[in-house]
């Protein structure tokens, strides 16, 4: 039975949100799987990833496929790298430690460059948001500025109309 990793769709129209699975490659995309290995959500800024890093590889080294888009999440979870560094574990390359000790250093490498990322959108975010503010301050002052002159000639007018009905009373 060949055995896929793949995503599964969920989620409304326009909205969606997959779940990795591994399931027989003659079931339908969205049908019956046999293990649910994650979930993946595009619709965040950056991708939400859950993923059974553990389960994801036991099913690589059973000899199972990714699909491309799988492949890709595969890797930058980690999963490929763990898969490939089980490989050199059991061919003698490296120790069981010495593999722990890499795959935690590009974890934490990984970890670095996604908070990062989620830096500059949040400083982008806060700066898009003060130029947006400062704009509409200009705007505003420009409208109070367009609409104060009409305002003290209005009044001018009424102080010269009150002097001459004054002057008009006396007479």
């Amino acid at each position: 039975m060949p055995v896929k990793i793949r995503l599964q769709r969920h989620g409304k129209k326009g909205k969606p949100y997959y779940w990795i699975v591994a399931a027989d490659a003659r079931s339908k995309r969205d049908g019956k799987y046999l293990e649910k290995l994650g979930a993946y959500n595009p619709n965040t800024n950056p991708a939400t990833i859950e993923l059974n890093v553990d389960g994801a590889v036991q099913w690589l080294q059973n000899g199972a496929q990714p699909t491309d888009t799988a492949r890709a999440i595969l890797s930058y979870k980690g999963a490929l790298l763990k898969n490939h560094l089980a490989g050199g574990v059991t061919k003698g390359a490296l120790t069981e430690e010495q593999a722990e000790a890499k795959f935690n250093a590009w974890l934490e490498d990984k970890a670095a460059k996604v908070q990062a990322k989620e830096a500059g959108l949040s400083d982008a975010q806060a700066k898009a948001k003060a130029e947006a503010l400062a704009a509409e301050k200009a705007v505003n002052e420009a409208r109070i500025a367009a609409a104060a002159p009409v305002v003290e000639e209005a009044t001018e007018e009424a102080e010269g109309e009150g002097e001459v009905t004054a002057s008009n009373e006396e007479e």
